[in-house]
């Protein structure tokens, strides 16, 4: 946890390269720092030093919509709008909505995310596994790329409903 503390960034999020002198956040890092800083969380480890790191990391990502950059609005990465499955350590805009579920922390910031995820339902109701990430895999868990996909359709189900559920 201190080397996480320590590591956070100005601007609020993490990147893996500060040990090579890198001053700006990557989306692909802080998501991979806030779900380990929530998880320790919810696990009873969490203390008011690592919730405000999470806090401020998760305002990183609202700054930008959870797509665009900061100084031009322009999304990052044609990536972060397509949904793999497993991630990895990739980004995309479906696995930090899944994080802000979990947290339960709603905000206005997310609706343009929200919109992507509804855009992308396909008139069966299912959502497609759009970038599966290369490497090492024990066994397949989707049909491939372009097809429907169980863990996409579950993760979009559970954000849609949390995020169009009452409030409280």
């Amino acid at each position: 946890m201190a080397r996480l503390l320590d590591d956070q960034l100005e601007d609020g999020g993490w990147n893996c390269f500060t040990e090579h002198g890198s001053t700006r956040s990557s989306f692909d890092s802080t998501i991979n720092v806030l779900e380990g800083l929530l998880a320790h969380e919810l696990a009873g480890g969490g203390t008011a030093e690592t919730a405000a790191a999470r806090h401020r990391g998760e305002e990183y990502l609202l700054e930008r919509s959870l797509f665009r950059r900061k100084s031009t609005g322009e999304p990052v990465q044609p990536g972060y709008l397509q949904f793999s499955f497993p991630p990895q350590w990739h980004y995309d805009v479906l696995r930090a909505l899944d994080h802000f579920r979990l947290a339960g922390s709603r905000d206005e910031r997310l609706a343009e995310a929200v919109t992507v995820v509804r855009s992308k339902q396909q008139p069966d109701g299912t959502w497609l596994l759009e970038d599966t990430h290369s490497g090492a895999a024990h066994f397949p868990l989707e049909d491939g790329d372009g097809q429907p996909s169980r863990w996409n359709t579950l993760r979009a189900l559970r954000v849609l409903r949390w995020h169009d559920g009452p409030v409280g």
